[in-house]
Parts: C-alpha cells; structure tokens; sequence
C-alpha cells in the first residue's frame, strides 16, 4: 500500500521540482552573480581557479534603492486592497448562485468565467479603449449629462484597480461558491427557528462556516497580483510602479539579470510568509470547526 501511494505522489513532486524547484534554484544562483556587459549577462559563479565569485551586492541594492522600497509596498497595497474589492463584489454574487435553483446554477457559473474564453491580453485592450478620454464610458457620462468634461483615467492608479479586480473577480467568486454551495440549509434553518434574524444567522452561521473559501479566494488574487505586469503596464502611468513592472525594466531594459533576480527571489519570499500565515490560518479554522 505504501508503495502505490508513493507512486501516485511521485507525479506531482516530479512536477513541482521539474517546474518550480529547479527554475528557483537557477534564478537564485543567478542572483548571487555580478553584472557584465556579454552572454550571459553576468559572470560566472565559479571562476577557473575553482574560487566562488559571489555577491550579495543585488540584495543590498533592493533594500537600499527608494525605487524598489516604493514598488514593494505599492504591490503589498495594490493586491491587499484589490483582493478586499474582490471580496465584497464577489461574496454576494458567489451566495447568490450557491442558492439559487440548481438548474440554473451551471448558466450563471458560465456566466462567471465567460471571460476566460477571450485572451486576457485583449481584455486588458479592451479597458483601454474603455477608459481613454474619448472612449466608451466618457461618452456614456457625457451623453446623460452627468459629466461636463472627460474623465481622466487611464494611466492612473484607479484603471490599474479596475483591470485588476475584473480580471481577478473569477478567482475570487469560484473558490467561495464551492464552499457556500456545500454549507448544510438545516443550520440556517435552525437558526432561524431559535429567532435569528436574516443578518444574524449570516453572521454566526455562514459567514464563519465559509472562511476556508474567503482565504482560498484571497490567496488565489492576492499572490498573483502583487507580482502583476501586463496590467500596470498597459492601464497604469507613471505614478504605478509595481514590482512586476519593475522586475521587467531591470530584466528586459536595463539587461541587469542578477539584480533582476534578486527581485524575483525577494519577492517569492516576500509572498511565502503572507500565504505561510493564511495557511495556517486555514487549517486552525478547519480544526475548530
């Protein structure tokens, strides 16, 4: 019995190293290397002699350089408030489909991840034309007269907020459905029966039974997020400087691979200790309930 189930476990630990174990093991060496004008663009860990040629200068540089410092903190804030948006758009609607009649559960569902069918990049283009001076909804303002002159928001923070928390209300919706939809109607009943009101059976019957899902909703917007790209790049300005932005101008502009992986590597850890806490947050909540 032992052996067959180290045989099943032997596909995703395979997976995992393969995929994720070794790539880290590179950048982390890398990171460790100086910069150099050539191919590779930095100098070899090991010189001829047999000698290590290693620097933590690429670490010093991230914690001593504003630029980094500001890109870290404006990611850790970013993904906290946009996973929170996430979180009070999609608790309603993921309750409202886990009770609702079951023959129309798996239209709205569809309904949910419908966007997935198109290409994120294009979404993300679309926005763009949306939000622009003489797009879309300027002209729908314009047109009912609530507004006098365009709106300014592309390139700024709040279209960075909008394409973030579209994108990323799926993510959110699915994992809280799956836990709302399992939730037993009898102690909503019971509840209501010993004279809860509405409200009162939601806040001690199923916002704490469905705990498992907000977490798991959070974690699976708030890890992706923080190191976030295409979407402060195309909807963001100036003023938006997250740390995947920043970890592309030092890759790809600038061609300083060991600083550029440094940043990777603080930033793998910077997540690990947040979702380290959820975690075990998770399973401390599942013990007691």
């Amino acid at each position: 019995m032992n052996w067959r189930r180290a045989l099943v476990l032997i596909g995703p630990f395979a997976w995992m190293a393969v995929l994720f174990l070794v790539p880290f093991i590179i950048v982390a060496f890398i990171s460790l290397a100086q910069p150099r004008i050539g191919i590779p663009p930095y100098e070899p860990l090991m010189d001829r002699d047999g000698a290590l040629n290693i620097t933590l200068e690429n670490f010093t540089l991230l914690f001593e350089d504003d630029l980094y410092i500001q890109a870290y903190w404006q990611s850790l804030a970013t993904a906290g408030l946009c996973a929170l948006v996430c979180l009070l758009i999609g608790y309603p609607m993921a309750l409202a489909i886990a009770r609702s009649r079951t023959a129309i559960r798996p239209v709205l569902l569809m309904l949910v991840i419908l966007p997935f069918w198109t290409s994120f990049l294009i979404r993300v283009y679309a926005w763009m034309g949306i939000l622009k001076e003489e797009g879309l909804l300027n002209s729908v303002l314009m047109g009912l007269g609530l507004i006098a002159h365009p709106l300014v928001i592309l390139n700024t923070n709040v279209a960075v907020y909008i394409g973030i928390i579209y994108s990323y209300l799926p993510f959110m919706i699915l994992p809280l459905y799956a836990t709302l939809e399992r939730l037993d109607p009898a102690l909503l009943e019971a509840a209501t029966d010993l004279g809860a009101k509405p409200w009162k059976a939601f806040l001690t019957v199923t916002l704490p039974l469905s705990w498992p899902g907000i977490l798991a909703g959070w974690m699976l917007v708030f890890i992706p997020v923080t190191g976030e790209y295409v979407i402060p790049d195309l909807l963001g300005g100036s003023d938006t400087n997250m740390l995947g932005k920043a970890l592309w101008d030092v890759f790809a502009i600038n061609r300083d691979w060991p600083t550029a992986a440094a940043l990777a590597v603080v930033l793998l850890v910077a997540l690990a200790v947040p979702v380290g806490l959820l975690h075990r947050l998770q399973h401390k909540i599942e013990d007691a309930a």
